[in-house]
């Protein structure tokens, strides 16, 4: 079975470029959610804390079975701990064989950026150059990293109650875009911007703008309320939007919807890429990306970075699967041990 840890994972990224492969993941993405209905699909398993969450996302297609161990504990940067850490499997569905185990906390990353690219790419104006992201934590580099990939991004404005991690995302995004502006307020990141991000990590509803502050033809990604009781957003803002989920089962307990009820929402995402709803029809009404996150996006880097790995040869082959000549002699083993296989 193949290991993935964050070398591997780094070698398979330099050595086709960041931007190539957000565009091979949003490829893949847009065709997993263009076959939606051929994969085996449930909201998320989730055990909450009163100081953070843990969950296992399962999802399978006829071939290929994965899974995600993830967390969400805001807390924990007081503590020099990461907010959110993953660990994925994929699995071949024919023999339940695991194919890899891989980490998953720089790839849910990368692929939460990839989905809100590919939703921005049906939603905002295709000539958006002005991103504001509300949130300057752990996840907004590689939001603004994916959009610049679909969209001719040319200034960003940021805001965080946070100087230090403003300063982080200047400091790291500086080389990539003309203009990066460090905003003192929420009201001056969001004015006149295409497409507005939210990624703020309190677990609380929140309203971090008014419906009347948001310029019509905006698309708003809303990423941050992501679990019960956790919003973002205005109800009167949702109701004046147009309004696309995932997994509307999941969306309902987890996103920004659950201020409302279904009849808000125009449609899920896979409807759209299937042209079985539109996407947006003019460049004056407002549209909103309610996404917390569904198991399909994991499935879809998971596919992709084993096919990667094994075309550059990367990760570890690691024994946790029992290779023995008689199937039913487990007990063998306990006398005739494995022999290591030389790294």
């Amino acid at each position: 079975m193949l290991l993935l840890d964050i070398p591997s994972i780094q070698s398979i990224i330099l050595s086709i470029g960041l931007e190539p492969f957000y565009s091979r993941l949003i490829q893949q993405l847009e065709d997993d959610f263009k076959h939606w209905q051929n994969f085996y699909k449930s909201p998320r398993h989730a055990i909450h804390y009163k100081h953070g969450v843990i969950e296992l996302m399962p999802c399978s297609d006829d071939e290929l079975y994965s899974f995600k161990y993830v967390n969400g504990h805001p807390e924990n940067t007081k503590q020099g701990n990461l907010c959110v850490m993953a660990i994925g499997m994929l699995a071949d569905v024919k023999t339940g064989y695991p194919l890899m185990i891989s980490e998953m906390t720089l790839l849910t990353a990368i692929r939460t950026a990839a989905v809100a690219a590919l939703g921005a790419k049906y939603l905002a104006r295709t000539d958006s150059n002005v991103l504001c992201i509300i949130g300057s934590g752990a996840q907004s580099e590689f939001q603004a990293m994916a959009m610049k990939s679909i969209f001719p991004i040319d200034e960003i404005r940021i805001y965080d109650i946070d100087a230090k991690a403003m300063d982080k995302f200047y400091n790291n995004l500086t080389p990539e875009f003309n203009r990066i502006k460090k905003c003192e307020s929420i009201a001056e990141a969001i004015l006149n911007s295409d497409i507005i991000i939210t990624a703020t990590a309190c677990k609380k509803k929140a309203c971090l703008f008014k419906a009347s502050e948001i310029t019509d033809g905006t698309h708003i990604h809303a990423m941050g309320g992501d679990c019960p009781g956790k919003t973002e957003l205005d109800a009167s803002l949702l109701k004046k939007s147009k309004l696309v989920v995932e997994f509307t089962e999941q969306s309902l307990i987890e996103g920004e919807i659950q201020q409302l009820d279904i009849s808000h929402i125009h449609g899920e995402l896979w409807q759209i890429i299937n042209k079985l709803i539109p996407g947006r029809e003019n460049n004056n009404e407002i549209t909103i990306f309610d996404s917390v996150g569904f198991a399909i996006e994991d499935f879809s880097i998971l596919k992709l970075v084993y096919t990667l790995a094994q075309e550059l040869k990367l990760g570890v082959d690691i024994d946790l699967i029992p290779d023995i000549d008689d199937p039913k002699n487990l007990y063998g083993l306990i006398n005739n041990p494995l022999k290591r296989k030389p790294r």
